[in-house]
């Protein structure tokens, strides 16, 4: 399998998030990955200090023109996640769009991401470009509750709120959508967070076939950073590897991430010492020591088919 990603997300020299979150996981499970970095940070902004530079649309423009001048602009999928700047975000889906003209077979897996827990942490001004050019452009997307509340200016406070949103979501172009957390009860407790995902697609005959999952996912008391990123490419990579099943896609998916951060605050917890809380440094994923757990994740929690 010769799968190449462009994948255009921030980068950190220190650290996992954004490409450097989802380049190595997709590269031991076998995809080509070419990134763009949005940003160039010393690390991600959960530290004391960060320095580095921002890439701007034309810059952008400028990268993309010479990937095209030398005729290798060809890709199997595009992955996008955290952009703050509206022409940034434009020329993002023009590219996009011109990509999937040369290959109408190009999945574009998108991570809209615009805030989390009631507030928005990008500009406003981006919430209509996602809503009116990226989401319909996207053939997969991974908001959280309030991402997608966001998007269909409908709230979730039921599971049927969120079957409905999801195929509003759907009724805008993306044939998969998963929330990939949410403020809904879990039967298991309040140490769970509820995910559901949907997917739309075709049969042989040609009949047009719905599934739907929720899953019940523990929750970690500690704030990891890159999570996120990490959510979005396994997905990619596991609904590419098991492209009309859903719920095992999900289930890896969440799988990969639940060892990594097992793993994560594991060693975390170790250097930090008893009764200290871990420092940003020593809660950055152990990407690296997960490579096994990556390429062949066991399957920690199931998905329940609605």
């Amino acid at each position: 399998m010769d799968c190449r990603v462009l994948s255009v997300q921030s980068h950190v020299v220190r650290g996992y998030v954004g490409n450097k979150s989802a380049s190595f996981p997709l590269q031991v499970l076998g995809f080509e990955v070419e990134t763009i970095n949005s940003v160039q940070f010393s690390n991600h902004t959960g530290y004391e200090h960060w320095k580095g530079q921002v890439l701007t649309a034309d810059e952008l423009q400028l990268l993309y023109e010479g990937i095209k001048l030398n005729n290798v602009n060809q890709y199997d999928y595009v992955l996008t996640g955290y952009t703050r700047d509206d022409s940034f975000l434009d020329m993002v889906v023009d590219i996009v769009q011109e990509l999937k003209r040369a290959n109408p077979n190009l999945v574009y897996v998108c991570d809209p991401v615009l805030g989390d827990n009631g507030a928005m942490y990008v500009p406003e001004n981006l919430l209509p470009i996602y809503r009116d050019k990226v989401v319909p452009a996207a053939d997969i997307i991974t908001p959280n509750q309030f991402e997608a509340e966001l998007l269909t200016g409908r709230n979730i406070s039921s599971e049927k709120d969120a079957v409905e949103v999801m195929n509003l979501l759907h009724s805008m172009g993306p044939d998969t959508v998963v929330i990939t957390s949410s403020e809904l009860p879990s039967p298991l407790g309040d140490q769970y967070l509820v995910a559901l995902g949907s997917q739309k697609r075709v049969t042989e005959d040609g009949t047009m076939v719905t599934q739907q999952i929720r899953m019940d996912i523990p929750r970690v008391d500690a704030v990891f950073v890159g999570t996120g990123d990490l959510f979005a490419a396994m997905l990619l990579a596991w609904t590419h590897l098991h492209p009309n099943d859903l719920k095992m896609a999900c289930e890896k998916t969440v799988s990969v991430i639940y060892h990594v951060i097992k793993r994560t605050i594991t060693y975390a917890k170790e250097v930090a010492g008893p009764n200290r809380r871990p420092s940003p440094a020593q809660l950055e994923l152990r990407m690296v020591q997960s490579k096994a757990d990556i390429e062949d994740p066991g399957i920690v929690l199931n998905a329940l088919v609605l």
